[in-house]
């Protein structure tokens, strides 16, 4: 039991550690200069992408119609 609370007592000293440590604000502060970078480039996110991905194959499917329905009338009464 001694050997658990002391391997806990270390694993919790080491987490504390880690979280007031440099690297920790480096890495607050990486995160946020690379969130700046992005926000000044024009990018969508993937859920939009997604959308407009299928809202682009709607609309080509609809065209497609169109185009048939188009070739039909120019052909005449005949067909």
């Amino acid at each position: 039991m001694d050997n658990l609370k002391f391997l806990d007592e270390i694993s919790a000293k080491l987490n504390e550690a880690v979280a007031n440590s440099p690297v920790k604000d480096f890495e607050k502060n990486a995160r946020a200069l690379l969130a700046q970078g992005f926000a000044k480039l024009d990018l969508v996110t993937r859920e939009e992408f997604d959308i407009q991905t299928q809202l682009l194959a709607r609309t080509r499917q609809k065209l497609d119609e169109l185009e048939a329905r188009v070739a039909n009338l120019e052909a005449g009464p005949n067909q």
